[in-house]
């Protein structure tokens, strides 16, 4: 393949969704150029979410018992699912459609399932092929569960994962003890995935961005892509602006072959500008990095992934001196406002499991998960075939990003194969 013969790709967002699809293009032979508005890549929703790469978390959120907790949970500020009352067209209809997929649960469960398997596989691969170091822990996740209908629960979602292909294993309270030594509390029991690990998505996606440059990729940062100009000729026009610019600066046009929409929540206006609909919803997810200056402090966190089902917090350890500890999730539109009352209770857990564990220095963020209805990522193209979605992740795009970036490189250059 000539220079003059590469398929020339624009893909639109820099998280970790553009960036592992923009560096598997780029090994499948395309021009890459990456368009996003901020002046680094993993700045929004890529930035510092719970850390884990969890095919045991791969269970969906389409069932009767979550819509009755959500009910439940709609007045208290604390809870871990909290719902925006206020009237908004866009929420109460995706609403509509999530309860719709309920059907689809045990499916798409084990879908998901598959899908994140395949998954940590190729993050492994770039990982290892340009030497990125993100704080991986190899220690495995451990989910545990404060009574016996939670446990119930969740082995009945242990088989469902089993059908995807995922291996975990049940463990005693006494073994939950000796899985994570720091952990504190009463459990029931509880069950533990040796094959899952975590890591700092930031420092990953910004490691595999600079690959991304080295490969040949154009990073087009601090652009903001206001349109595309689908045409009547063989090219795609980008339409995009600097954000560093000042105002009244005039728009570029740059022509492209196909264009990559990984856009996050904002996709779904991109895509309605093309007639295409990509509904996905902006649910807004809180964390805390606990920094952990002291050596009592180093000692007395975790090392091993943590979920809580009960409290739906998942906790990753990143490197000696940072401890992650994320959950909640809430439908208030597009909104990053960080709320104490959303943050507060990360800060009381940590307390309670790690009393011997300062939280005098914890870093709060909010970000927002472009999550579709039934909880699958969209890998499509759009009405114009030189168009294609790779987006709606929800809370599984670090641990989906990788292979939906391969199915999607699949789409635009068949004819390239990337090795596992």
């Amino acid at each position: 393949m000539t220079v003059s013969d590469r398929c020339r790709v624009a893909v639109i967002g820099a998280g970790i969704t553009g960036i592992t699809t923009a560096y598997t293009l780029l090994k499948r032979g395309c021009e890459v150029t990456v368009f996003d508005r901020h002046p680094y890549a993993a700045m929004e929703t890529s930035f510092a979410n719970g850390g884990q790469l969890s095919a045991s978390n791969a269970e969906v959120w389409n069932s009767w018992a979550t819509v009755l907790k959500g009910i439940k949970w709609i007045f208290t500020p604390g809870a871990p699912l909290l719902v925006n009352p206020k009237p908004s067209w866009h929420k109460f209809s995706w609403m509509a459609q999530f309860v719709v997929s309920i059907p689809k649960y045990e499916v798409n469960t084990v879908t998901t399932a598959r899908l994140a398997i395949e998954s940590r596989a190729h993050l492994r691969r770039m990982a290892q092929e340009e030497n990125i170091d993100f704080d991986c822990e190899d220690r495995g996740i451990l989910h545990f569960y404060h009574t016996k209908a939670e446990f119930a629960a969740a082995a009945q979602v242990t088989a469902l994962l089993a059908k995807g292909g995922l291996e975990r294993r049940a463990v005693t309270p006494e073994e939950i003890r000796s899985i994570e030594p720091a952990l504190k509390g009463s459990f029931y029991g509880g069950f533990y995935t040796e094959s899952d690990f975590t890591g700092d998505i930031h420092k990953f996606t910004t490691g595999l961005a600079c690959a991304c440059e080295r490969l040949g990729a154009t990073m087009n940062f601090s652009a903001e892509v206001l349109s595309i100009a689908l045409g009547k000729g063989k090219h795609l026009g980008v339409n995009w602006r600097s954000t560093e610019a000042g105002e009244g600066t005039n728009a570029c046009v740059d022509e492209f072959d196909r264009v990559v929409v990984c856009g996050g929540v904002g996709s779904r206006r991109l895509a309605a500008s093309l007639g295409d609909r990509v509904d996905v919803y902006p649910v807004k997810g809180y964390s805390i990095t606990v920094h952990l200056p002291e050596n009592s402090d180093q000692e007395a966190a975790p090392w091993t992934s943590l979920l809580d089902d009960h409290a739906k917090i998942v906790t990753s350890r990143l490197g000696s001196t940072r401890f992650r500890v994320a959950g909640t999730a809430e439908f208030d539109g597009i909104n990053k406002d960080i709320r104490a009352a959303r943050i507060e209770p990360l800060i009381k857990w940590c307390r309670t499991h790690f009393p011997g564990m300062s939280t005098r220095n914890a870093v709060p963020w909010a970000g927002l998960r472009p999550m579709m209805p039934d909880m699958l990522p969209r890998v499509m193209r759009g009405r114009d075939t030189r168009v294609f979605y790779n987006t709606g992740h929800g809370h599984l795009g670090w641990t989906l990003s990788a292979a939906t970036a391969n199915a999607l490189a699949a789409l635009i250059a068949p004819e390239y194969q990337v090795d596992v």
